[in-house]
């Protein structure tokens, strides 16, 4: 799990215009995502944990990830904001998929992993990303396929 922390946190970090599309498998999926814990931080709460007995948050139904070569990967069901945005960051490979969105001003963003193994889903949200009161929410899933990679 910190390994994917430390991928997130890389990519909030580097702003190197480097290769942010890689489409190695082709995927199609529609899994079911059970909301396990949130870590928040905010003017609030400095990196909190909170698990679902603590807060109450949706559990992502019917969540699609679909990628296919050389570069189309669609993830619908997280969120209306990564539903109309383009992805900058696109990655599907054996072990796991990744994306990343950022709003015009570049000053939202919404990120996530998912790994196929151990069905670990991980969505991140930063808010005022421009602002020294930078939010974080990340939101962490075990998910269970309702169908099997293409």
């Amino acid at each position: 799990m910190k390994y994917f922390i430390l991928i997130i946190i890389f990519l909030f970090t580097n702003n190197v215009q480097a290769k942010n599309i890689n489409i190695s498998v082709k995927t199609d999926l529609d899994l079911n995502c059970k909301f396990e814990k949130v870590i928040i931080k905010n003017t609030e709460h400095n990196f909190v944990s909170f698990t679902s007995d603590q807060v109450e948050r949706e559990n992502l139904k019917s969540l699609k990830i679909i990628a296919k070569n050389p570069d189309i990967l669609v993830i619908k069901n997280l969120s209306k904001f990564v539903n109309k945005i383009n992805l900058e960051v696109k990655i599907s490979n054996k072990d796991i998929i990744l994306i990343q969105a950022f709003d015009q001003e570049r000053n939202y963003s919404e990120s996530a992993v998912y790994t196929r193994s151990t069905g670990e889903f991980i969505h991140e949200i930063t808010r005022k990303i421009n602002s020294d009161e930078k939010e974080k929410d990340i939101s962490f899933y075990s998910c269970k396929k309702n169908n099997q990679d293409t």
